[in-house]
């Protein structure tokens, strides 16, 4: 959430922390499990959109983000992204420099 702040320069999104009680109360659709694994974007229509499709979304609506958008919508690329993706997660604790010995890392 921190890297998205500093990239929304224009402030379109409204951010909210998985553990806020909001988003269970607002989106009960999107299992507590599946917000641990992976970030949820949510359109004005009001789809979740999980994982690299929330990136997607996000990569063409944040203009310092537009360069990802190129890369993100290769096509056929999604399986890779999505793997890349899923390595990430598991392990964001630890590339936020919030673990030491390993023991916060994501099954």
């Amino acid at each position: 959430m921190a890297l998205l702040r500093r990239l929304d320069l224009t402030g379109r999104l409204q951010l909210t922390s998985l553990h806020d009680p909001a988003v269970a109360r607002d989106f009960p659709e999107i299992p507590p499990a599946e917000l641990m694994r992976e970030m949820f974007v949510v359109d004005r229509q009001g789809q979740a959109h999980g994982g690299v499709q929330a990136w997607r979304i996000l990569s063409r609506r944040i203009p310092l983000l537009w360069p990802a958008a190129v890369l993100l919508h290769i096509p056929g690329s999604l399986p890779a992204w999505n793997w890349l993706y899923q390595v990430i997660a598991r392990n964001r604790y630890r590339f936020a420099g919030r673990c030491d010995d390993g023991s916060c890392r994501l099954p």
